[in-house]
């Protein structure tokens, strides 16, 4: 029995086997993009095709109408769309034809050349057109209209461009997607590429959505050796971030060089010298704790806990807006306890006091040590005297937990501050107060 013949692959495609199918061509108009930029859809002229190619990727690169590029991916059929190309990686390509050329020239993509210039270069250059832009600016005056000033502007235009290009091939061929690649340029610029080359670690901290584990394995492909200096300082700012989003701001700095060190398979040496490095660059911060140790913080989070300090400290010195020190504390502890019919621990009652006749308390305690009934006790003596009361929590949750502990509605920081997401500030603040006391 004869085998199946396999359909020939699309003009302009080829594909072999389950590999990916490559696609050429050149963009012709962007029909969709997303807000953030991660999804886009693009209509794709490709030679030897009467009808442009619908291509759905997950970000486009900075690319434009009249760039060509090779895709890699598959076809597929969108039961509400039909046929499209589903790109996994996005190559700009510099055009080979002079029809390419002069409409990659003209598309807007380089500032300081339109559709009419583009023809005259290609005109005038031909196939030489994008050699004599990069190499030999100054020939571009042969051109009618083209001074000086404007020749330069083309040929830094015309470079940043093949920045581009030259960072997607880099990254895309070290396993890097068309979304990251399309962040680390926004990140860097012209400099992505020596940035990415020199230290991929750095991409952890200043590059989002980029973590360590992924900034480490580029640097692996890279051929970036393990015991490298970099490597280690990342390794440690990774350690300091894992343990912040657990709560910690600040870490004791001889478990932290343990810790990095059993992590990464380090040397214990090379991560003390690394931690040296950055706190003498102003990356972490470290400050001499209990028992002869020290403490390591990453900066803003330092900088988060000390002006936190400096805020508690200055309303446990500052004015109450209303006056408390004419409550009789201890005859409105008796009458809280006899409404309630319990009897507070000395340690209650000395909670209780101290919140209502001082500025700020912090009250600490786990699970069953009495923390509830103390801040009914504030509230209820508080209450009685007439004052305005707003309760906060950091969480939803934590919010509706208080509102139902202490029969007070209670609302998130972020809500009861009025937050502005885009602005990231507060509408509460000093110059507009809450209503409450």
């Amino acid at each position: 029995m004869n085998s199946p013949r396999k359909a020939p692959a699309p003009s302009g495609s080829s594909t072999t086997g389950n590999e990916a199918e490559v696609l050429e061509g050149i963009v012709e108009r962007i029909t969709f993009e997303s807000a953030d930029k991660s999804f886009c859809v693009f209509r794709l002229g490709v030679e030897g095709r009467k009808e442009p190619v619908t291509v759905v990727v997950g970000a486009l690169n900075e690319l434009q109408p009249g760039q060509s590029v090779r895709l890699r991916g598959h076809f597929e059929t969108d039961p509400r769309y039909g046929r499209q190309f589903r790109a996994i990686s996005v190559e700009p390509i510099a055009p080979s034809t002079l029809a390419g050329i002069e409409k990659y020239l003209g598309s807007g993509l380089i500032p300081g050349i339109g559709p009419a210039l583009a023809e005259r270069l290609v005109a005038r250059f031909g196939h030489d057109t994008l050699d004599v832009i990069e190499s030999h600016p100054e020939r571009l005056l042969e051109v009618e209209g083209i001074g000086k000033v404007r020749s330069e502007q083309i040929r830094k235009a015309f470079l940043e461009q093949r920045t581009i290009r030259d960072l997607l091939v880099f990254l895309q061929s070290h396993g890097v997607s068309t979304a990251l690649a399309t962040r680390i340029y926004r990140q860097y610029r012209e400099r992505a590429l020596a940035t990415v080359r020199e230290n991929p670690y750095r991409l952890a901290s200043e590059v989002p959505g980029i973590g360590f584990k992924t900034a480490d394995a580029l640097a692996q492909k890279l051929g970036i050796a393990k015991d490298s200096p970099f490597r280690a300082q990342g390794g440690i700012s990774y350690m300091l971030t894992e343990r912040a989003e657990l709560g910690h701001v600040g870490q004791p700095r001889d478990a932290l060089v343990q810790a990095t060190a059993e992590a990464l398979d380090l040397d214990r040496a090379l991560v003390e010298e690394a931690l040296d490095e950055l706190s003498r660059t102003g990356t972490v911060v470290v400050e001499p704790i209990e028992d002869g140790d020290r403490a390591v913080y990453l900066r803003p989070l330092h900088t988060a806990e000390v002006r936190v300090a400096q805020r508690l400290a200055r309303l446990a010195k500052g004015e109450s807006a209303p006056s408390l020190s004419s409550i009789d504390v201890e005859r409105e502890l008796a009458w809280f306890e006899s409404t309630k019919n319990l009897q507070l621990a000395p340690e209650q009652r000395d909670a209780i006091r101290r919140a209502v006749l001082g500025k700020v308390l912090v009250l600490t305690g786990g699970p069953g040590t009495g923390k509830t009934t103390i801040v009914n006790g504030i509230l209820r003596i508080l209450e009685k005297h007439g004052l305005r009361i707003a309760l906060a929590a950091p969480t939803g949750r934590a919010a509706k937990r208080l509102t139902e502990t202490t029969g007070h509605e209670a609302k998130t920081i972020h809500r009861l501050l009025e937050v502005h997401p885009k602005q990231r500030t507060f509408q509460r603040n000093e110059q507009s107060p809450l209503e409450a006391d």
